[in-house]
């Protein structure tokens, strides 16, 4: 086994192995085209990113700048949308589900290194999938750790360090990022704290 292939089965692996170093210098070629295309030529965006992630639908969007380290191990349903500054360390698979959003300065490590320092000099590194499901708001400057399963429905708090899994239908926060409170049909109304929607393009239940 190669060490790319060690890499993509959550090993403990050198990454300037194997070919690796290559990959990620091709990436960042990729990289410099998308996250300097000029503001008129915004039309290219979605092909440029195609050819940087792994797999997308139909409709996403990433506002420059983006940063990852291979973009193959990036997978992203339909109609994603991130702000400004989305850094993603794709060592592991990276899967975000549909309607996923990310606020600006939003961070996604599978990459780490171990603890003890004489492991950590030994130049093996390793990195864990993350899993974000459907309809999740990641809020800004949040960091999520190797390993971590964000659940569908769910909204991450802006600022959280996002170190365990998240289930369904939660709003989440903190370092480390903990379950505040679930998501219910109360909250339907309201688009902001206490403040209701005024719009009759659809239909809200009454508050109880």
């Amino acid at each position: 086994m190669n060490q790319k292939e060690r890499m993509r089965q959550n090993l403990p692996y050198k990454a300037w192995m194997d070919g690796l170093a290559e990959e990620r210098q091709e990436n960042r070629k990729r990289l410099y085209e998308y996250n300097n295309l000029p503001p008129e030529r915004w039309h290219e965006q979605t092909a440029l990113l195609k050819q940087i992630l792994g797999k997308t639908g139909s409709r996403v969007h990433i506002e420059p700048p983006f940063h990852c380290d291979y973009g193959y191990n990036i997978t992203v349903g339909e109609d994603f949308y991130a702000n400004y500054n989305l850094v993603i360390l794709d060592v592991g698979t990276v899967t975000l589900g549909s309607n996923v959003l990310c606020a600006p300065n939003v961070s996604m490590y599978t990459a780490g290194h171990p603890i003890h320092p004489e492991s950590r000099n030994s130049g093996y590194e390793y990195g864990i999938d993350i899993v974000v499901g459907d309809n999740v708001w990641i809020g800004g400057n949040t960091c999520i750790l190797p390993g971590v399963h964000i659940g569908s429905n769910t909204v991450i708090g802006a600022g959280s360090v996002v170190t365990k899994n998240i289930p369904d239908n939660v709003i989440a926060a903190g370092n480390p990022c903990r379950v505040i409170r679930m998501i219910t049909e109360a909250d339907r109304p309201f688009f902001y704290k206490d403040r209701q929607f005024d719009v009759d393009d659809f239909v809200f239940p009454a508050v109880p």
